[in-house]
């Protein structure tokens, strides 16, 4: 049924099927509906998004878009949180307390709720989904990472939002499963669609800034990718020596690891998620003190 894609750091290189991140597409998509049927909060918005991020990893994995290109494409999930005005415009900051949107004002306008919804919420979803996507070419890595953020956020928002990320959680930990012992990729479509529901869920649960501790180590691998690949024009990748993946340079979170600590692919994919739950339960800690 799906289309298959070489796995580059396995020895022969074996074709295994790529895609499957649609399953976690559909499966949210209508269990978040059955949930906006009896008007739980913010089902319909997050359904909303994680089929349009669903469909961008899609068209991404049809295509074959350049990063210029797929860049901007999460603004446009984005969408649907600002047209239904899901979100809270006051947000809690380490370093400025909170800063409340609705007090903004512009020539006596109140134009506050319009940049937050507008500016703000496009910009947190476009980071986190390109960050999220960045990661990736192991088994397990698009979809075990992922699945420790989404539970640092389960964890700390309220339990009447949780029940939106129960069935999606649960979807993506049993892709994970087949991911990690090399049976499927979930591929763009798996990737975009997480990082937008990884954005979109802490957006609508206000717990901005747990999304932001969680996702620090995305955040620290996209700056080292996009300053060695943009601006740098330096290649990045993996050697496979033997059973061993190597790197001679520290050009991204998974280079540099491997720089000093040569390892498996299954041992290089467990130490990046200790880095990720490392993050996830710090997120977590924090968010339970303030």
């Amino acid at each position: 049924m799906f289309p298959r894609a070489p796995d580059y750091h396995k020895p022969g290189i074996p074709l295994v099927p790529n895609g499957l991140g649609v399953v976690y597409v559909l499966v949210s998509a209508l269990y978040l509906l059955v949930l906006h049927y009896f008007d739980v909060d913010g089902a319909l918005a997050l359904a909303s998004c994680v089929l349009f991020g669903g469909f961008m990893g899609l068209f991404d994995d049809w295509a074959g878009l350049r990063w210029r290109h797929k860049a901007i494409l999460p603004v446009f999930a984005a969408l649907p949180l600002a047209v239904m005005r899901k979100g809270t415009p006051v947000m809690a900051t380490y370093f400025f307390g909170k800063i409340d949107f609705r007090a903004l004002q512009i020539d006596g306008l109140p134009v506050g709720e319009a940049i937050f919804h507008f500016l703000i919420i496009p910009l947190i979803v476009t980071v986190t989904t390109n960050s999220v996507n960045q990661l990736g070419g192991l088994n397990g890595l698009e979809t075990i990472c992922p699945s420790i953020a989404l539970t640092a956020l389960l964890l700390s928002s309220d339990q009447s939002y949780r029940i939106l990320l129960y069935v999606p959680l649960c979807t993506y930990i049993s892709l994970a499963f087949f991911n990690f012992r090399g049976k499927i990729f979930v591929g763009n479509t798996g990737s975009f669609a997480a990082g937008i529901t990884l954005a979109s869920y802490a957006i609508i649960a206000n717990i901005e800034q747990t999304l932001l501790i969680s996702i620090l180590p995305y955040v620290f691998n996209s700056s080292l990718v996009l300053l060695n690949v943009l601006i740098l024009k330096r290649t990045i990748g993996l050697e496979l020596s033997g059973m061993k993946l190597r790197a001679n340079h520290r050009r991204s979170l998974l280079t540099l690891i491997a720089y000093y600590k040569p390892s498996t692919e299954r041992r290089l994919v467990l130490m990046t998620s200790a880095i990720f739950a490392a993050f996830a339960s710090l997120a977590v800690l924090i968010g339970r003190l303030m």
